[in-house]
C-alpha cells in the first residue's frame, strides 16, 4: 500500500468531478450489478494514470450521454474493492490503471493499460465516448 498523503491527491482528480470511490467488495458489487450503467476507473499512482487516463475520464464524464453513474477503486490501495472490480473485467488481466463499463452488471466495453499507455488523453476520451453513446 501507499502512504494515503501521496495518493489522496489522485483521489481528489476524479472525486472532485463526480466519481465516487469504492473502498470494499460490496460497494463494488452493489455499484456494478445495479440496473443501468456504470463506469469504473481502476486508478493507478503511474505515470500514464496521471498523463492518460485520469484527464481522459473527466473529459468523457462531461459528455452529453453518459453512464448512470461514475466510481473507481484505487490499486495498491483497497485491493479488496480493485480485485472486485477486476473480477467483473474477467477474462481481461488485471490491469492499472483500466476502464470499464458496464451495463445492467455486464461489461461492454474495456480499456486496458496498454491503450492508454502513449496515447492522448482525447484519444482515449473519444473512445469512451463512443462506448457510452453506444452503450448508454
Amino acid at each position: 500500500m501507499y502512504p494515503e498523503y501521496l495518493v489522496a491527491p489522485m483521489r481528489e482528480d476524479l472525486t472532485k468531478v463526480g466519481f465516487e470511490e469504492l473502498k470494499d467488495a460490496d460497494a463494488v458489487k452493489q455499484a456494478i450489478e445495479a440496473e443501468g450503467t456504470v463506469f469504473v476507473m481502476v486508478n493507478s499512482v503511474c505515470g500514464c494514470a496521471a498523463a492518460n487516463a485520469r484527464p481522459a475520464a473527466k473529459i468523457a464524464s462531461q459528455s452529453d450521454k453518459h453512464p448512470d453513474k461514475f466510481v473507481t477503486v484505487f490499486a495498491g490501495m483497497e485491493k479488496e474493492a480493485v480485485d472486485a472490480a477486476r473480477n467483473y473485467m474477467l477474462p481481461y488481466p488485471p490491469s492499472s490503471p483500466s476502464m470499464a463499463l458496464f451495463k445492467d452488471g455486464k461489461l461492454v466495453h474495456i480499456i486496458e493499460r496498454h491503450q492508454i499507455e502513449g496515447r492522448p488523453a482525447q484519444m482515449i476520451a473519444d473512445n469512451l465516448i463512443g462506448a457510452f453513446e453506444q452503450y448508454c
